[in-house]
């Protein structure tokens, strides 16, 4: 027998796992049939495309029984699945998923951590069985191996592994129940938890149980009813692709515990798009929008939520061709008539069928997004907090639909409240209005704070808040919407939409002041210009036109890309305002110098941009307050 500690972080998580995480202990059984219905599915899938498993038979089943002799309980619950081997039993119930895990679990809050929608996202399903066992032996036979093994733990720190004698291939998990589980070896129990979480399980699940009646027309020696118990075996779920099946047999109860089931997710979905297609392409494809963001969403090595199947054989749940990337949080099946059984990523990336099928999802997901938004705003912006981001991604990797994405983005507006559409912002524009204008940059608040937004409030121009850490890039993309261009007001050309008259008399008259603070900021600005946009701000600053943003240049050197000069900026001034009266005024060399310093710090700070020297800055704002 080997003795051996678990790997990476195991031993702290499990108490985590077993103690706070869950709160709802009964989807311990929904983990464990999960598991068995996974290993009936690698296995099906080998025997109809690897010819070393050809010859199998497959007769797929899930049993499950218990004893309930005295305090000692056990539920034990089998299949004959693919099976583990030594090692496969040693790397799978010895280590929690990633090493990113713990860091993650750590910075839950209380209440966030006994939510039970976490499960199975960890890779963690198995350990659940510890919220209800004291102890937990698995013995595992792998199909076309000889050797049976046997894993056991309390969930202590430590597991032995041994060889073992099992009849068949697949793998049988016993849990010795505790105190807390003890409640789960009853046959109405197991019936009503497999009904609840696993009635769609693909694989029949058999209950094994003794049923005991009494005959009172038959008495023994002491004048009772003569007890009779008889062993049965009764298959306990539906056993059908739930997906398969039309959609005006399936209520939305149906729907919701099939989602539940196949995502682990304790909360209902948002809405879900189930969609049959005949003809050239025949295919069924069966899509949910979960009502919260997965926590890999941003992640490089986000987990695919699509299964794919191929006439009901499942083929591959960590593809990520099967959806672009910005639908990465879709979860759902899709299963084609079509598809050779033996489909490997490289053919999925280059098939025809698989091409339609995709581009078809898109499509009709992209539809009934739209169709949501304009029929049940309410479950629209839900489903816009969450998802707006990655569907903002869409705007610029996926171009072929980039005209439904731009009527399903939502922004946020310097003159309404909540999420607004381009659509909408275009309905609201006054007749004289020629652009549609946005800010990015920063947060929400700083940027409603904006000196910028000062003269298009006036004007009664509305703004397009972009506060999204990708807008800059996206927008850049997007140009125009409906023939309407778009414009950074942060932006130097977004200005001439503003300009009169009288602006050009204004300039003329401060040729010498701006020449005066060009001189006092040297090669710390491209430009100084007066401004037709401040009204009670002092100085704003832009960029030019072709210049990247401020925050598009910090984006760039986060991302390792600091091979570019720094970009500088325009300063606006605003020639009414007193601290530039002040400088106009004045003869003082230094006092300007420090004076237009300041300005230009205090301009990039209301941007939200650290100036290049802060200790300077400081010194001269003191110098002047001193003043």
């Amino acid at each position: 027998m080997e003795q051996k500690k678990f790997k990476t972080e195991v031993s702290e998580l499990l108490q985590l796992i077993i103690h706070s995480l869950y709160s709802h202990k009964e989807i311990f059984l929904r983990e464990l049939v999960s598991n068995s219905s996974d290993a009936l599915d690698k296995l099906k899938y080998l025997t109809l495309t690897d010819e070393k498993f050809k010859g199998l038979s497959f007769d797929p089943r899930i049993d499950i029984s218990f004893t309930e002799e005295g305090d000692k309980r056990t539920l034990t619950i089998s299949d004959n699945g693919l099976g583990m081997n030594h090692d496969d039993l040693s790397d799978n119930l010895g280590t929690i998923a990633s090493s990113g895990t713990k860091k993650f679990l750590a910075s839950l809050t209380e209440e966030q951590k006994k939510d039970s929608n976490l499960i199975g996202q960890f890779g963690v399903g198995f350990y659940s069985a510890f919220m209800v066992a004291e102890k937990v032996e698995v013995i595992s036979l792998k199909a076309g191996e000889e050797q049976a093994w046997k894993w056991s733990s309390t969930g202590k720190g430590s597991y032995t592994l041994e060889e073992a004698v099992r009849d068949g291939h697949g793998t049988t998990i016993t849990l010795y129940l505790n105190e807390e589980g003890n409640e789960y070896a009853n046959r109405w129990q197991i019936e009503q938890l497999v009904k609840k979480y696993s009635d769609h399980i693909a694989y029949p699940i058999f209950l094994s149980y003794d049923q005991t009646t009494y005959d009172d027309k038959k008495k023994d020696k002491d004048g009772k009813a003569v007890k009779k118990v008889e062993h049965k075996v009764e298959q306990i779920n539906s056993s059908s692709a739930l997906w398969r099946r039309s959609k005006s047999e399936l209520t939305d109860e149906q729907y919701k515990e099939f989602y539940k089931q196949l995502t682990y997710d304790s909360e209902d979905p948002l809405f879900y798009v189930h969609t049959r297609a005949e003809g050239a392409t025949e295919y069924t494809t069966l899509f949910f929008i979960p009502s919260k963001a997965p926590f890999d969403l941003y992640h490089a090595d986000y987990r695919p939520g699509v299964k794919l199947y191929v006439k009901r054989v499942y083929i591959t749940d960590d593809d990520k061709e099967l959806l672009p990337t910005y639908l990465r949080f879709v979860r759902g099946i899709i299963d084609s008539e079509d598809l050779p059984l033996n489909v490997s990523r490289e053919i999925l990336q280059q098939n025809r069928v698989m091409s339609a099928i995709r581009n078809a999802s898109v499509k009709k997901l992209l539809g009934e997004f739209q169709k949501i938004s304009e029929q049940n705003p309410e479950l629209y912006t839900k489903f816009i907090e969450q998802f707006n981001r990655p569907l903002k991604e869409g705007l610029y990797s996926d171009y072929a639909n980039r005209d439904a994405l731009l009527e399903l983005v939502r922004f946020k507006s310097s003159s309404q409240e909540g999420y607004v559409s381009l659509a909408s912002y275009k309905e609201r524009m006054p007749a004289d209005q020629k652009s549609i204008y946005y800010i990015t940059g920063g947060k929400e608040s700083t940027l409603k704070a904006s000196p910028l937004l000062e003269s298009y409030r006036k004007k009664g121009f509305e703004v397009l808040i972009m506060s999204d850490d990708i807008d800059d890039i996206v927008v850049g993309s997007i140009g125009t919407y409906k023939e309407l261009p778009l414009k950074a007001i942060n932006k130097s050309g977004a200005v001439d939409d503003l300009k009169e008259e009288k602006d050009a008399e204004k300039t003329k008259e401060a040729k010498s002041l701006v020449k005066k603070i060009k001189k006092a900021l040297g090669d710390k600005v491209k430009d100084v210009v007066v401004s037709s946009r401040l009204v009670e701000s002092p100085a704003v600053v832009v960029v030019d036109e072709n210049d990247p943003s401020v925050q598009m240049q910090q984006i760039l050197k986060s991302m390792g890309q600091d091979d570019f000069e720094d970009v500088k900026p325009i300063l606006e001034i605003n020639v009414e305002d007193p601290m530039i009266k002040k400088i106009d005024a004045s003869d003082d060399t230094q006092y300007i110098e420090d004076l237009c310093s300041v300005l230009l710090d205090q301009a990039l700070l209301a941007e939200g941009v650290m100036p290049k020297d802060p200790v300077a800055f400081t010194k001269k704002l003191h110098s002047l307050l001193s003043k």
